[in-house]
């Protein structure tokens, strides 16, 4: 126990061990999705499919035991859903780059991540980001989470003349309202691990309605498959133009806000944010994020990024370190059972996905609402972070109308230079991307 303490920063005063483990279990379970996800994506580009698997988990582990024991904090880390598909659908398909070269740009923007860290300017960024704007990011990602949620259970989905709807009844969207359903009810009833048991519960449910596939001859284990197809296997030639210039900078603008972001909002659900608006440990967090990327280029994978699915730990009490070391334990033992974990269909993640979104979104109420000054710039955050599907864009777009506003009503002395410095290379980010 002593070692918990002092190592992961448990604290029998504050939560249990029993209560950290089904917290770390509730995370991975929730973003387990990325083992079978990303490779699949990244595999468009010809990349091997086993390799990436084994890539995916192994970068995951790393960045996660590394926030464990560097930062303590109840977070967890893996391949980031937008950049994996940047990196497939951007990168190799529409601007023609090699997947090789592409590994090469990934690990180029890990290095400048770990200098910027290392020098501190990612802490001035999140320092700099107004009160208001931090609780409506939090809710912002509690409502895009729940979008997430949706989106993959196929409750909404795509149409042509409003862009999305309501999907129709099919058993993929009838397990997932099951699903979230029954998280509600058990979270309710207030279950101890409900996000957990319904993760759980609504897989089994969906055997018989033909969601949860079982693979003909499955078993439940499985040897890791070899690395050695992608490993290290960067090439530089052909990186030293303006355009790989710019592609380098918008993946850093969007890796730092999509860091910060979630930083932010777990550190509002923990309650481990100061009253002057800091987190602690939030440098180590940070550094432990650009060291998995850096891995994560070198093992074949894309950008590593804090999950906003490490929500629904933090629901179910995960506070301390204890419950990242639990999710990165998983991501290694997955290695081994990858046959188990991909089981878990999409659905039956998105009862505690809506769950989570549905915990986050009582920082609204803490914006001042009635200053409109300050509540516009909050409110643009939350609705283009779910309408653009980035919580780095909703942070630019908010950013930039605070600053905007703050300007255009004399209040100027409010800024500092970080924000005017920040909305500037929004700007240039947005007209030369």
């Amino acid at each position: 126990m002593k070692f918990l303490e002092k190592a992961l920063g448990f604290d029998p005063t504050l939560t249990t061990l029993k209560t950290e483990m089904i917290a770390g279990a509730t995370t991975f379970l929730t973003m387990s999705y990325i083992l079978a996800v990303n490779p699949a994506i990244l595999a468009t580009t010809g990349m091997d499919k086993g390799a990436l698997f084994t890539a995916t988990a192994l970068a995951s582990a790393i960045a996660t035991l590394l926030l464990a024991f560097m930062a303590r904090l109840p977070f967890a880390q893996a391949p980031s859903m937008g950049l994996n598909a940047f990196f497939a659908y951007t990168l190799c398909q529409a601007m023609h780059y090699t997947w090789q070269q592409s590994l090469a740009i990934m690990l180029i923007e890990g290095i400048i991540f770990l200098l910027i860290t290392f020098f501190n300017v990612r802490e001035m960024i999140l320092d700099s980001i107004p009160q208001n704007l931090r609780y409506a990011i939090s809710a912002g990602i509690g409502m895009f989470i729940a979008f997430i949620g949706l989106k993959n259970a196929e409750i909404i989905v795509p149409k042509q003349g409003t862009f999305v709807g309501l999907g129709e009844f099919t058993p993929m969207s009838i397990l997932g309202i099951i699903a979230i359903m029954l998280s509600g009810i058990l979270m309710a009833r207030r279950i101890k691990g409900a996000l957990f048991y319904g993760i759980i519960a609504a897989t089994i449910i969906g055997i018989p309605m033909g969601v949860t596939q079982i693979p003909e001859h499955w078993l439940p284990v499985s040897a890791p498959q070899s690395l050695s197809p992608i490993f290290c296997k960067f090439d530089f030639q052909g990186l030293y133009n303006y355009n790989t210039l710019l592609v380098v900078i918008s993946l850093l603008i969007v890796n730092v806000f999509d860091t910060v972001g979630t930083l932010v909002g777990l550190a509002q659900k923990t309650g481990i944010m100061k009253s002057d608006g800091t987190i602690p440990q939030v440098k180590e967090a940070m550094m432990s994020d650009a060291i998995g990327t850096t891995c994560g280029a070198m093992l074949g994978s894309s950008t590593i990024t804090t999950y906003i699915e490490s929500a629904s730990g933090i629901a179910e009490g995960g506070r301390t370190g204890v419950t990242s070391f639990v999710v990165g334990l998983f991501f290694i033992f997955s290695l081994l059972l990858s046959p188990i974990f991909l089981l878990i269909p999409a659905a039956a993640t998105s009862g505690a996905l809506v769950l989570v979104g549905v915990l986050m979104l009582d920082s609204v109420k803490k914006i001042d609402l009635g200053n409109v000054a300050e509540a516009f710039p909050a409110f643009i955050t939350m609705i283009t972070m779910v309408l653009c599907y980035s919580i780095a864009d909703g942070i630019c777009l908010g950013i930039l109308s605070y600053v905007i506003l703050k300007l255009c009503i004399g209040k100027w002395r409010e800024l500092n230079w970080t924000l005017l410095v920040l909305s500037v290379l929004f700007i240039l980010n947005f007209v030369f991307a």
